[in-house]
């Protein structure tokens, strides 16, 4: 069984056309003045948005990585 093609590639799959939807609709947001980056709730929210697609990338990696181990 080859790990690369039953564990990272979907990882990769999942998480670079889900960074596509993501940014595309944050661009959205963006160019059609939806978003306000000089309110600081504004900045906050994104803050917490790109913070947490971090966060469950970085999760789903260290799980990843210590189920393979």
């Amino acid at each position: 069984m080859d790990l690369f093609t039953h564990s990272w590639l979907p990882y990769f799959y999942l998480y670079g056309l889900g960074a596509v939807f993501f940014f595309s609709g944050v661009y959205l947001v963006w160019k059609t003045k939806s978003l306000d980056m000089d309110k600081p709730h504004h900045r906050k929210w994104m803050k917490i948005l790109f913070l947490g697609y971090g966060w469950f990338m970085a999760i789903h990696a260290i799980l990843t990585f210590l189920a393979l181990k």
